[in-house]
């Protein structure tokens, strides 16, 4: 799985762009939100990507260019937002949660690539997620609108 997240300001419209490959197949996925951040975007590839598998169990590798949401998995950050409640303010615990609920399904690994350099399939999700961004028809991102 490939995922990229953009946001035209932060906040402002955003949107993702999320890639799934599988045996030679790829489906691509992507949304737009009329008010968000890019790291919500980020994470919201990665949940739409999740979401949209029909099995359980799977061992899923997924490159994001996103340190935040990377670390935050691989370096346990997460794991230590979850015991604490997300205290100190940490930010995006709706999508963290929802999160959380999907990775437990699967066998996960993130990696981390470079953004807009020569990964063919990170730039694709760039190209989806910026388009969704600028386009019509924007969903509420309800998380950030009733946080922020």
């Amino acid at each position: 799985m490939y995922t990229d997240g953009a946001s035209r300001g932060n906040p402002g419209p955003g949107g993702y762009g999320t890639i799934l490959m599988y045996k030679g197949h790829a489906k691509e996925l992507s949304a737009g939100y009329r008010r968000t951040t890019n790291n919500r975007m980020e994470l919201m590839a990665v949940i739409a990507g999740l979401e949209a598998l029909r099995k359980e169990g799977l061992h899923v590798k997924i490159y994001s260019d996103s340190q935040y949401v990377v670390n935050s998995v691989e370096k346990g950050w997460l794991k230590n937002w979850m015991a604490t409640g997300f205290r100190g303010g940490k930010k995006n615990r709706d999508l963290w949660e929802r999160y959380h609920d999907l990775a437990r399904k699967h066998h996960l690994q993130f990696f981390w690539v470079k953004g807009h350099a020569t990964n063919p399939h990170n730039n694709r999700c760039d190209e989806l997620a910026t388009q969704a961004a600028d386009g019509t028809g924007l969903l509420e991102d309800e998380g950030f609108e009733t946080e922020g």
